[in-house]
């Protein structure tokens, strides 16, 4: 792992020129500069390993706007949520839902089409292939399981999944850029089925990924697996946070946050939010109650920054990041991965 000094170095380089926000993610007027200035600065220092590092193909703001789909994209016959025509999510209830049997069936319908669809993204992942051909897939094998891919149009989403490249913390439209050699990309899909959405991630590499990569995956898988272990009735929520952080801190990785686990069911989100470091949040795990666990670990500093697309996130310093996630459900025994 890099030392202090020298993660604070690649960080000062990386921010140099930056706007200092309590919002880590409001686009600052020297972009550009700080962008070139930072890009060439991480080239010449590989701290963190050997890969490309992913920069905007535009500085120009473009925040795609909300579009409903066609019906060439989602046929009639399969059932939309309501934010597909506006792009507006529904607001978030304060109670924390608990699911009946019923319901919990319905859940697991979404979740087995969007565990079913990552396979098919992950399986796609080589050199020479885009994220855009992946998420056309993806798409199109949500749609023929008679289910809507959650992430078009939400809050005008531009497409059905999200691709988060190198250091790429998340959020990454899927596009053009072919992957390389080296490269890692996390694949996150959200499937919409019988009133329900199912949530889930994962990382992937493209070919021989050097060490400190496969180490940062390794790593992640690992934190989500430990924090799953440590789910059941009568758990603290923040429980989830502790065990992810002394596992991340202790092999010398930093994490997200900013971006959290949530609930998930009848809303894409909803309560309880779970967040992955270390927190006070009230909330006790009860049987019924369904949620994402969705860790985010980084190599350098995990400070983001949003690009003029208005979605994708990347870390400040150009290192490398990896995110996997599960949808859970909390039993009378203990914990049943839905999307395993």
């Amino acid at each position: 792992r890099p030392p202090c000094r020298q993660a604070r170095q690649v960080q000062q380089l990386a921010t140099r020129g930056l706007a200092t926000s309590n919002s880590a993610y409001q686009p600052r007027n020297n972009l550009r500069s700080a962008l070139r200035h930072a890009q060439q600065s991480l080239d010449d220092i590989s701290l963190f390993g050997q890969y490309r590092r992913i920069i905007p193909v535009s500085l120009v703001a473009a925040k795609p706007s909300p579009r409903e789909p066609p019906l060439s994209m989602v046929p009639a016959h399969i059932s939309r949520p309501a934010y597909a025509k506006t792009g507006s999510p529904p607001t978030w209830e304060t109670e924390i839902p608990i699911l009946e049997e019923e319901e919990i069936e319905c859940l697991r319908a979404a979740c087995e089409v969007a565990r079913d669809a990552l396979a098919l993204g992950g399986s796609m992942v080589r050199a020479g292939v885009t994220t855009e051909a992946i998420d056309d897939e993806v798409h199109r094998f949500i749609v023929s399981r008679d289910a809507y891919p959650s992430c078009l149009n939400y809050m005008g989403f531009p497409r059905s999944i999200c691709t988060s490249v190198n250091n790429v913390i998340a959020h990454g439209i899927p596009g053009k850029r072919p992957l390389e050699e080296g490269d890692f990309v996390n694949i996150d899909v959200t499937a919409f089925k019988r009133g329900f959405h199912g949530d889930t991630s994962a990382t992937f590499g493209v070919g021989q990924v050097d060490p400190p990569g496969v180490a940062l995956m390794d790593a992640t898988r690992e934190s989500l697996e430990l924090a799953i272990q440590a789910c059941g009735p009568g758990v603290l929520l923040a429980t989830i946070g502790e065990v992810i952080s002394v596992h991340a801190e202790a092999l010398g990785y930093s994490v997200s946050q900013d971006l959290t686990g949530h609930g998930i069911g009848r809303s894409f989100h909803q309560n309880p939010l779970i967040y992955h470091h270390y927190n006070e949040e009230p909330g006790v795990m009860e049987p019924g109650m369904a949620f994402t666990i969705e860790p985010i670990l980084c190599q350098g500093v995990a400070t983001g920054m949003q690009w003029p697309d208005g979605w994708t996130i990347t870390t400040t310093d150009g290192g490398r990041s990896a995110q996997f996630e599960h949808t859970v459900i909390i039993t009378d025994q203990g914990v049943e991965v839905l999307t395993a």
